[in-house]
């Protein structure tokens, strides 16, 4: 059955441990977590009432400052959370000039492609899954020149997930793509 929404551990959990040793990995390695409207609402009506999680997800998900990209809301509802309602891009210059680290981004399509636009992307991490979703918006859509990457890592797991990692040749010149 096709669905919008996945787990993030692939088909098998019992094939899924080292994938989930990688996100904690990253999770360890992050505390800020830029999110837009839609993708806060969706993680905040599953993530934060769930008690049968054995995974650390929703311990992360709690713990991690969250940004939400909003001219909407005005109350997250949601600890360590923090709306934006005016200019993310200067807010998340803001943010890479601050002591502290990794800023991630995870779904949140519409405000990738601002990030993207605006050269703010040090890295992209890339989860590849083995199903095919047929349908969706694109990381780099058409119309827009791809910025330039260079390939810095690539993992294979038990699950068939693969990481590609790379790293953008001049993530903080601003411009045009």
């Amino acid at each position: 059955m096709l669905t919008d929404w996945f787990g993030p551990l692939g088909h098998g959990a019992a094939e899924a441990g080292d994938l989930m040793e990688e996100n904690h990995r990253q999770d360890a390695a992050a505390d800020a977590l830029i999110l837009g409207r839609r993708t806060f609402q969706d993680f905040r009506g599953c993530w934060p009432q769930r008690t049968d999680d054995t995974t650390g997800i929703t311990d992360y998900l709690n713990r991690v400052h969250k940004y939400v990209v909003s001219s909407t809301l005005t109350e997250p509802a949601w600890e360590n959370s923090t709306i934006i309602s005016s200019d993310p891009i200067e807010h998340v210059r803001a943010l890479q000039q601050q002591d502290g680290l990794d800023i991630v981004v995870t779904g949140s399509i519409t405000l990738t492609h601002a990030l993207i636009r605006a050269r703010l992307v040090d890295e992209y991490r890339l989860f590849v899954y083995h199903s095919v979703q047929g349908r969706g918006r694109r990381l780099f859509p058409d119309g827009h020149e791809i910025p330039l990457l260079r390939l810095t890592d690539s993992k294979a797991f038990r699950s068939g997930v693969t990481l590609q990692r790379y790293a953008s040749a001049s993530p903080t010149t601003p411009g045009p793509l």
